[in-house]
C-alpha cells in the first residue's frame, strides 16, 4: 500500500516520514513490506489508512485538475476512521495531532478487544430490519450474548458486532433461517462501534481533551448523528461517542444526496465507498482517487 504514491510524490512520502517519527516505527515500510498480520492489526492499520488517505490528497494537489477538485469541495465525510481524515482535510485537526489521535484510537481499541474477545461479520442480502431480527435471535439463541448492527453501509450490506458466541450464531442462522445471501466474518480485532469499545472511548476522551481542535472550515458530517460538526467541543464529544455507536453511513449518503450532492470523490486505499454509493443510488457520481 502507498509504494507507488510515495515514489511519485515527495509530498506524500514526507507525510509518511513525519508520521513515522510520531509513531516510533517506519509506517511506509510496514505498508509496503508487511508483515500482513502487523499491517492488519487495528493499532497499525488505523494510522496507515489515515496517512495514506491524506498522502493521496497531496498527490491530487500536484495537478491543476486535482487542485481545482479539492478547491471545489464544500462538504465531506469519512466512514469510521475516515472521519479523522475528513476533519483534517477540513482544518479541524492538524496532521500531527491526527496521527497521535489515530495512534491512541487504534491502541485503545486493540486493548479493549484483547480484554474481552468479540468480533464482527458482514451480513449480505438482507434489509436492516431483517438484520436486526437476525441479531435478536442470535442473541437469544446464544444465551443473551450481545450482537447488533455496527455499520449501516447500504441496503443488503450491514456489518454486525458482538460477542464471539453471538457472531457465530449469526453466521449459523442468517442464511438458512433468514435467507441472507451470505455471512462473512471480518478479520478485525473486536466488536467495533458497540459497548465493547467503552474502555477505548474513555481513553480517547482523555486524548481528545488535550488535543487542539478548531471548527471545521467546511461541514464534516458525523458518523454518529449525521449532523455537521459544529465546533471543537462537538468534535471531541462525537469522536469519543463514535467508538460505541453504529456508523450511520447509509443515512449520511442518502441525506447528502437529498440535499443536492452533485458529485463526490473517494480518496484513500480501495474503492469500497464508491461501491456503496452506487448501491445507494446508481445515478450518483462518485469517482476514486486511490493509493
Amino acid at each position: 500500500m502507498a509504494k507507488e504514491l510515495c515514489d511519485e510524490c515527495p509530498e506524500a512520502k514526507a507525510l509518511f516520514d513525519q508520521a513515522s517519527e510520531i509513531l516510533g516505527y517506519d509506517l511506509l515500510d510496514v505498508c509496503v513490506n508487511g508483515p500482513a498480520e502487523k499491517l492488519n492489526s487495528t493499532e497499525v492499520s488505523q494510522p496507515a489508512i489515515y496517512v495514506a488517505s491524506l498522502a493521496a490528497l497531496e498527490k491530487m494537489k500536484t495537478t491543476d485538475e486535482g487542485k481545482a477538485l479539492i478547491d471545489s469541495v464544500d462538504v465531506c465525510a469519512g466512514l469510521s476512521l475516515g472521519e479523522y481524515t475528513a476533519l483534517t482535510f477540513a482544518g479541524a485537526i492538524t496532521f500531527e495531532d491526527g496521527v497521535k489521535l489515530v495512534k491512541l484510537r487504534g491502541e485503545s481499541m486493540q486493548a479493549a478487544a484483547d480484554a474481552t474477545p468479540s468480533g464482527m461479520a458482514s451480513v449480505i442480502g438482507l434489509s436492516a430490519d431483517k438484520v436486526d431480527e437476525v441479531c435478536a435471535k442470535a442473541s437469544a439463541d446464544s444465551g443473551g450474548e450481545p450482537v447488533q448492527i455496527a455499520n449501516y453501509l447500504c441496503n443488503g450490506n450491514y456489518a454486525v458486532s458482538g460477542s464471539i458466541a453471538a457472531i457465530d450464531k449469526v453466521a449459523e442462522i442468517a442464511k438458512p433461517e433468514f435467507k441472507a445471501r451470505m455471512v462473512v466474518k471480518l478479520a478485525v480485532a473486536g466488536a467495533f462501534h458497540t459497548d465493547f469499545m467503552a474502555p477505548a472511548a474513555e481513553a480517547l476522551t482523555a486524548g481528545l481533551k488535550d488535543t487542539p481542535i478548531s471548527a471545521p472550515k467546511i461541514p464534516v458530517i458525523s458518523n454518529v448523528d449525521v449532523e455537521p460538526h459544529a465546533d471543537a467541543d462537538t468534535v471531541r464529544a462525537t469522536l469519543a461517542k463514535q467508538l460505541t455507536s453504529p456508523v450511520q453511513w447509509e443515512k449520511t449518503m442518502t441525506t447528502l444526496l437529498e440535499k443536492g450532492l452533485e458529485a463526490s470523490t473517494e480518496v484513500g486505499p480501495g474503492k469500497v465507498i464508491s461501491g456503496i454509493m452506487k448501491r445507494i443510488d446508481k445515478k450518483a457520481v462518485c469517482d476514486n482517487f486511490t493509493v
